[in-house]
């Protein structure tokens, strides 16, 4: 036993530090899941979809909790982790900017101890002397303060550089035009504060476009504040997910040969099957390229469950909205070739008007009945067929716990 125990005082004596060995995990896990990245024509630091928290009311009815959450794009993504609150969570992107971005904000929650220190970090606003006190604030009140309390070139500074050594203590590798990167989308969320929106390199940006400020204040279905920073209790979910190293962020494409693949091992190697793969609209652009059955096969590796769902964004060309036409763009616009729009104009009932996309939550197994011939199937056809209402999500029939076979 004695010498039990000093072979174990022997081994602490010549072990890294804790934060260095979780790092290194960290960071080798970023490295497992990952493939080479490619090229979006945008930045993505802010979303464009201004019905993202819709979803919400439905998840909750259907009980869709734990496990591993995928997801695609920036921030979006922690309000769905402080609904769902997963075991794990991945966010896979093609761009390896997201990643890198992802690495930026991890610093910020493990930092902040609340919103509003978390928030005067991303946008260089001082904080105020006393922020234990705006501990459970309205969000509406932390978002006054930052309205109204300059934004600070030192402070910006100040905070960069910390924010950027605890970056480099995550151990993954990174050249000095990712620093560059890191720096120029810091300094954009300082000089546009809130107002800061989508906006893509070649295409005209859209009327509609949601600010950071409408995106944090958004509701969902029933008019309830969802967004991770509408309370203290949801940004304190995502902070301790990010602070325990279980939100890792992915360069892949969700139809290349490497990353999809290797993070559907992983979760069965763990035992955790998906609770929710938020997709936003990739898979337009995975029908325009061709590349849909590929993704297909790539979901059909993943482990899922009976209350596996598949959250996607949906933009108003060639459809009709239920609630009608959203964020002002006609039903007759036809979406980009080779997309070809349906023969009939498809309906989307909780569209809401105003709105410049739609949420449509569809249960796995539904998605692979769909897909088991993806070469005959449209991307219109995908979004029509077997859509969880989510006005009443609780008076659909749950697919059936045998139909989990086919994930394997």
């Amino acid at each position: 036993m004695r010498a039990l125990l000093l072979a174990l005082q022997l081994l602490a004596v010549g072990a890294p530090p804790a934060e260095a060995r979780q790092g290194g995990e960290f960071a080798a896990l970023v490295a497992r899941l990952s493939e080479p990245g490619g090229y979006f024509d945008s930045d993505n630091l802010v979303s464009n979809e201004t019905s993202y928290l819709h979803v919400i009311p439905a998840l909750k009815a259907l009980e869709v909790r734990g496990g591993a959450y995928l997801g695609v794009g920036p921030e979006q993504n922690f309000s769905y982790l402080a609904e769902i609150r997963p075991d794990l969570a991945i966010l896979i992107d093609i761009r390896r900017d997201n990643m890198l971005l992802h690495l930026l904000f991890k610093a910020m929650f493990e930092t902040g101890r609340n919103r509003v220190e978390y928030l005067c970090m991303l946008y260089g606003r001082p904080a105020p002397k006393d922020p234990g006190r705006w501990t459970g604030a309205p969000l509406e009140d932390i978002l006054t303060y930052l309205d109204i309390t300059p934004g600070d070139s030192a402070v910006q500074a100040r905070n960069h550089a910390a924010l950027m050594e605890r970056v480099a203590r995550y151990g993954v590798p990174m050249a000095d035009s990712d620093r560059a990167t890191l720096g120029r989308f810091h300094e954009e969320f300082f000089r546009s504060g809130l107002d800061i929106s989508f906006t893509s390199k070649y295409r005209q940006a859209r009327p509609g476009y949601p600010t950071e400020r409408q995106l944090y204040a958004a509701t969902d279905l029933d008019g309830k504040p969802q967004s991770y920073l509408s309370s203290e209790d949801r940004f304190r979910t995502v902070r301790e997910l990010e602070q325990r190293n279980r939100v890792i962020p992915v360069v892949g494409d969700l139809s290349g040969p490497t990353a999809m693949k290797a993070i559907g091992k992983f979760l069965a190697e763990r035992g955790l099957k998906v609770s929710a793969f938020y997709v936003s609209n990739v898979e337009m652009y995975l029908f325009r390229s061709g590349s849909f059955p590929r993704f297909v096969e790539n979901v059909r590796a993943l482990p899922f469950g009976p209350s596996s769902m598949i959250v996607r964004s949906v933009f108003g060309r060639g459809m009709t909205w239920g609630g009608g036409v959203a964020g002002g763009v006609p039903v007759s616009s036809n979406p980009p070739a080779p997309v070809a729009a349906p023969a009939a104009p498809q309906v989307i009932p909780q569209a809401l008007p105003g709105h410049l996309s739609a949420q449509v939550l569809q249960p796995f197994s539904t998605f692979l009945e769909l897909t088991a011939r993806p070469e005959t199937l449209t991307y219109w056809d995908l979004l029509a067929s077997g859509a969880v209402d989510l006005r009443a999500p609780a008076r659909q029939r749950r697919p059936r716990r045998r139909r989990a076979a086919l994930s394997r």
